[in-house]
């Protein structure tokens, strides 16, 4: 399966919902201390990953997410706190299309809505998250409470008002857009969580990965305790994502260089293949929604590699 050699440091890695052979890919310079960034478009071809597209930006980037009603949009975070959107179908000097500057420190994670096909979602190291319409000039809402970064934030896959976000402050907490506070605070670790997914086929399943390298599957009716705890990680794990073909199905990506598949309802050994192809951290990590067990992950060592989950890897 292919690899590409990004210019700098690989943060995030996503397919497109809509041309199951395009991909995005979020990096940053240095390691996303400081410096530049770049936002990669990257297409499958017979001859391996090709960039169609690149664009450069002053700050690193740290996630990219595409519409999930315009095939050409796709938006990237920035590190300094700005949410920038790029048309693909437009003049390379148009770009970026617009820029939302709302976050008070980096933007490290988004989420586009997958039912109300205009909204998507933010989250930052200024604790907070916030709702924006593509259509509209600002964001439409903010939501406090966390007390420390918010990591991650993800709709739910059946439900265009509810998701939940991850935070550095060990918990992982539920929303709904039609209420102002959490409609749920999990203490889903003790210590911060980075990652947070829903089961794309029960959206009372969600998985959690934390720094403390395990990731946990909860029932968010019975939050009292995990329904499962999984062991295999060395060192934090920093991805979580449920499989959108499998139901009890998901992989996961750490510091300690390795992406993971799982099934957690596996009766003895949850943990199905592991792959090594990274050399340095791996931070991004995504399923095809299109083509049934393609996976695609990014590193710090610059590479992006996809490949099958029946394959020994890139």
């Amino acid at each position: 399966m292919p690899r590409f050699k990004t210019t700098f440091n690989g943060y995030s890695v996503k397919f497109s919902p809509f041309i199951e052979n395009r991909l995005a890919v979020a990096t940053a310079q240095n390691f996303g201390i400081i410096g530049n960034g770049r936002l990669h478009v990257l297409e499958m071809t017979p001859g391996g990953l090709m960039e169609t597209a690149a664009f450069d930006t002053a700050d690193g980037l740290y996630d990219c997410a595409w519409s999930e009603e315009n095939e050409n949009i796709v938006l990237a975070a920035s590190g300094d706190g700005s949410v920038k959107v790029y048309d693909l179908a437009a003049p390379p000097m148009a770009n970026p299309l617009r820029v939302f500057r709302e976050h008070k420190h980096e933007c490290c994670c988004l989420s586009w809505n997958m039912q109300r096909r205009d909204l998507f979602l933010s989250s930052s190291w200024d604790d907070s998250i916030k709702l924006y319409s593509i259509h509209n000039p600002g964001s439409m809402q903010t939501f406090l409470g966390h007390s420390y970064c918010v990591y991650h934030v993800a709709w739910a896959p059946a439900h265009g008002d509810v998701f939940l976000s991850a935070s550095g402050d060990t918990t992982v907490r539920l929303w709904d857009l039609r209420q102002p506070q959490p409609t749920l605070v999990l203490p889903a670790h003790a210590f911060e969580v980075l990652s947070a997914d829903w089961c794309k086929y029960n959206d009372c399943i969600i998985a959690t990965g934390s720094i403390d390298k395990t990731i946990k599957i909860w029932d968010v009716r019975q939050p009292q305790q995990p329904l499962t705890t999984l062991f295999g990680h060395s060192y934090a794990v920093r991805r979580v994502q449920f499989s959108p073909h499998a139901e009890s199905v998901l992989a996961s990506c750490a510091y300690d260089m390795s992406v993971k598949l799982w099934d957690y309802r596996a009766p003895e050994d949850a943990l199905l293949r592991s792959w090594d192809h990274h050399t340095e951290f791996a931070i991004g990590l995504d399923f095809s929604l299109l083509r049934e067990g393609l996976m695609a992950s990014a590193g710090w060592d610059e590479w992006t590699c996809v490949w099958h989950q029946s394959a020994p890897g890139p």
